[in-house]
Parts: structure tokens; C-alpha cells; sequence
């Protein structure tokens, strides 16, 4: 199945029904007086949560929705029926932005959680609503309005406490492999996760939390080497960032350059993100002599000059895990005590995703944009399309 966290609809809300104008005739009963009823209302469109989904490929396909207008007014004072509201389902974590207005309409971070997106129109009034002591016999009658019409963007972020970051083969799928029940792919050879896999860690009977594992960035990553930055959006929602460095890597970059790497590209990516809480994990030690372990350390702790949280792990032999793990659930449960002590916490953590939000659309939009020019200067197919190269994955949870 494809894993796509991103798609571009237009949705349409129902018109509202015009009223009638009529008037009454039945034997036998002389100016019997006005009787058109109403319009019904257009129907509206919303956005549901569900948490049965995990991707958002049926709006690739399918991209204009239509909400059911509004029946008409009738004589005899008959209103029209009101439109059937259509609602769309979406995976939990996905954001609503107005294309046009760059205005977010729906974060539905809640299963079950609907938000209205499109407005259906208004009925219009029959001749019945104009009748009065000195207009006894109204010719007056309204139009329905027409519904609200939206280009939508739907953004899927997949909802994790923890996120990790690293470059690619820093160990990530092996770490949350290690940590929870989650399975992604992971082999003795170099290659990297395409799509964000999602972990549950649990360390007591009643206490967990969720890790995101996302596809590693390269140096150019801002610039559309490699996979890009497109899945770095995944992290906005998260509490605390995990970076890893690979303290062994297989090709000649050095583990201090390949966290520089990793940090820089972060802040091309999203200057607020990169400011966010973030642990650093030296990983594979265990490759490394033991007489080499400290120096490797050091050095790349003088390099990013940390001043953070260090944690020292293998996670392919789990080695040091176990602290981290519980570190973390302490971090996460203090983290909920303090919201739940002060709701003005909760406010901020809102606001700041949506700044990091907004960098992280101005950057992927400015890459877009990039990419198109490059294809129009170099005379590219026409026929070419961004859905071409999508990967058919598993996506895990």
C-alpha cells in the first residue's frame, strides 16, 4: 500500500434551495393568500478522524467533493428538504490549511473528532416569509445562497511522542525495533526507510509511549537530495527528538560531520523545530574498541557543543536502552502533569506547532517550486507527475 501523507482536493458545499412563490387555490376559497414555502438548506462538508486509516492515497484519486444541495420551497407551505451533509474520512493526525488563504480550518489530533470545512448555503425565503397587514398578496421571493467553495490541502502527521532523527543507517528502524513491538525493515546493509513507522513503548502496565521512526535526511536534503525534507513534518507534533549518530558509519563521513549534517539540515527545514527539546543518542558503541568509545563520544560532543541529555546505546544489542526508555516515559508523564497543572502550556505547545507548521509549508513549498523550474528548464515529459515516484509500501504501526 502507498504511504501518502499529503494531498491536494476541492470540496464543494451544497447550494441552498430558492423559496417559492405561490399562492392559494382551492375550491370554493377566494384569496386564499400566499403559501410558497421555504428552501432547505445546503448540506455541508466535515472532516472525521478515523482511526482505520493510516494514509491518505483514496484523495489522490478522487479530488472534487460535492455536498447535496437543497431541495426547493413548495406551495402550501411545503419546505424543501435540506442537502445530506458528506463527510470525509481522514487518519488522526491529519491538518486541513485553505489553500487559498493559507488558513488552517481543522487539526484533527482525536479519534472521532469532526470539524466542518465547508459551509453549506442558506435557503432561500418563500413568498409566506413577505405577508403582512399591508402586503397582502407578496410577490417577493429569495434565491438560496451558494455553498463555500475550498481548495484544500490535507497534511498527515503521524501522532508520536518521541520522534527520532538521524541520517540514513543511524539505526532507527533498529532502535524502535528494540524498544516496541514495531517491525520495520532493517538488514546488514546499507539502505533506508522510505515511510514513517510508529512504535508503541510500553514500561509499565499503564505507562507508554509512542515513538516515530522517520526516513533519515542527507546533506542537500533542503535542497531535494535524496528523499527530501518532506517527512520532517512528522516531527512537529512530537515532545522530544531523538537524534542519533551512527558512531560506526559504513562510508567515510565521520560521526561528528554526519550529526552536523543532521542538525543543519533540521534548521534549513524548520529554525523553531530545531529548537525544540532534543536528547542526543550515540549509537552501534558496540562496534567501536572500547579504548575508541570515549574519544568518538567526545568528539561529537564538541562538535555540536551539546549541552543535553547523552545517552550511549546499542540498540541492536539493546545495550543502554533501558535508561533511555525510562528517561523518556519520566520526561513524557512529568511533561502531562505540568499541562494538566497549567493549560497555558498547552497553548504555547499549540502555537509553536503551528510556527513550525507554517516554516515547514513555506520550505516544502520553496522546494516545489525549485524542482519545477529545474523541470522546465531541463525540457522535462510533460507527462511527468510527483505520483509516479511514490513508493509501495508497507506502512507499519
Amino acid at each position: 500500500m502507498k504511504f501518502v501523507d499529503e494531498a491536494v482536493i476541492t470540496v464543494e458545499a451544497g447550494k441552498g434551495g430558492n423559496g417559492c412563490m405561490s399562492f392559494r387555490r382551492e375550491k370554493f376559497i377566494p384569496k386564499g393568500g400566499p403559501d410558497g414555502g421555504d428552501g432547505g438548506d445546503g448540506g455541508s462538508i466535515f472532516v472525521e478522524a478515523d482511526e482505520s486509516l493510516n494514509t491518505l492515497i483514496d484523495y489522490r484519486f478522487t479530488r472534487r467533493y460535492n455536498a447535496q444541495n437543497g431541495q426547493p420551497g413548495r406551495g402550501a407551505n411545503c419546505t424543501g428538504a435540506k442537502g445530506e451533509d458528506l463527510i470525509l474520512k481522514v487518519p488522526v493526525g491529519t491538518t486541513v490549511v485553505d489553500i487559498d488563504t493559507d488558513e488552517v480550518l481543522a487539526d484533527l489530533t482525536r479519534v472521532g473528532q469532526i470539524e466542518k470545512v465547508a459551509q453549506g448555503g442558506f435557503h432561500g425565503l418563500g413568498n409566506t416569509r413577505y405577508k403582512s397587514s399591508v402586503n397582502r398578496a407578496p410577490r417577493q421571493h429569495t434565491k438560496g445562497s451558494p455553498g463555500e467553495l475550498r481548495n484544500l490541502r490535507l497534511e498527515l502527521k503521524v501522532l508520536a511522542d518521541v520522534g527520532l532523527l538521524g541520517l540514513p543507517n543511524a539505526g532507527k528502524s533498529t532502535l524502535i525495533r528494540s524498544i516496541s513491538a514495531a517491525r520495520p525493515k532493517v538488514a546488514d546493509y546499507p539502505f533506508t526507510t522510505l515511510v514513517p513507522n510508529l512504535g508503541v513503548v510500553r514500561t509499565e502496565a499503564h505507562r507508554s509511549f509512542v515513538v516515530a521512526d522517520i526516513p533519515g535526511i542527507i546533506e542537500g536534503a533542503a535542497q531535494g537530495a535524496g528523499l527530501g525534507i518532506r517527512f520532517l513534518k512528522h516531527l512537529a507534533r512530537n515532545r522530544v527528538l531523538l537524534h542519533l549518530v551512527d558512531m560506526a558509519p559504513w562510508d567515510e563521513t565521520t560521526p561528528a560531520q554526519a550529526a552536523q549534517t543532521a542538525v543543519q539540515e533540521l534548521t534549513k527545514f524548520s529554525a523553531t523545530l530545531a529548537q525544540q527539546p532534543r536528547w542526543l543518542v550515540l549509537n552501534k558503541l558496540d562496534l567501536l574498541p572500547e579504548d575508541e568509545q570515549e574519544a568518538a563520544c567526545q568528539s561529537v560532543l564538541d562538535a555540536l557543543d551539546w549541552q543535553g541529555p547523552v545517552y550511549r546505546v546499542s540498540a541492536l544489542n539493546k545495550t543502554g536502552l533501558t535508561p533511555l526508555v525510562r528517561d523518556l516515559q519520566d520526561y513524557l508523564d512529568a511533561r502531562l502533569l505540568a499541562i494538566a497543572e497549567d493549560p497555558e502550556i498547552l497553548e504555547q505547545e499549540k502555537q509553536t506547532r503551528a510556527i513550525i507548521d507554517h516554516e515547514a509549508r513555506e520550505n516544502l513549498a520553496r522546494l516545489r517550486a525549485e524542482m519545477r523550474a529545474k523541470r522546465e528548464e531541463a525540457d522535462w515529459d510533460d507527462d511527468f507527475d510527483d505520483d509516479d515516484y511514490d513508493v509501495e509500501v508497507e506502512y507499519v504501526r
